[in-house]
């Protein structure tokens, strides 16, 4: 092994059970919605006044952005997925800080997720439409939660610590 590089810390353990824990949600959903449920052949499924489940096939990335629908652009896009997973399970070996493991866990958990849609599908499966008085979100699911949540946490932890910082150097 490289000197400097080590593949378990002391919060890896956290970071990767919080990143199965997420991978084994999203693909009981998706699997749930596709197979049981049949979210394709019930169309919109109204749940809640501002929630409904509607089937989306995202070809792209956040957003349905930069859609791919050859076979090159959809193994980049898994490639891409994977890669930020390993780099991240890296990043995880070295934090000694809780949140940034579970942020770490979080976007590692919704990666694989999707990556494995991907691979899969060919597409990433979609489901959930939060909308009011007209306005709609765009369509996610358990993966695109846990990838911003673990995002949220990244940029707190960013901010808490500068002003952190900030205040033990005056």
């Amino acid at each position: 092994m490289a000197a400097g590089l080590r593949l378990l810390g002391p919060l890896s353990r956290l970071g990767l059970t919080i990143a199965a824990a997420v991978l084994i949600v999203d693909q009981a959903t998706k699997f749930w919605l596709l197979e049981r449920f049949d979210i394709a052949a019930a169309g919109r499924v109204a749940v809640a006044p501002f929630f409904d489940l509607v089937l989306v096939w995202n070809r792209g990335i956040s957003y349905g952005l930069f859609p791919q629908d050859g076979d090159l652009g959809r193994w980049v896009l898994v490639g891409v997925k994977l890669s930020a997973a390993i780099i991240l399970g890296l990043l995880l070996a070295r934090t000694s800080r809780r949140i940034t493991a579970l942020a770490f866990g979080l976007i590692i958990g919704g990666a694989l997720g999707n990556a494995i849609d991907r691979i899969v599908h060919g597409a990433v499966a979609d489901f959930f439409l939060l909308h009011w008085r007209g306005f709609e979100w765009y369509v996610f699911n358990v993966a695109d939660v846990a990838i911003v949540a673990g995002v949220i946490g990244l940029l707190y932890e960013s901010v808490f610590d500068r002003r952190k910082n900030a205040a033990n150097t005056k």
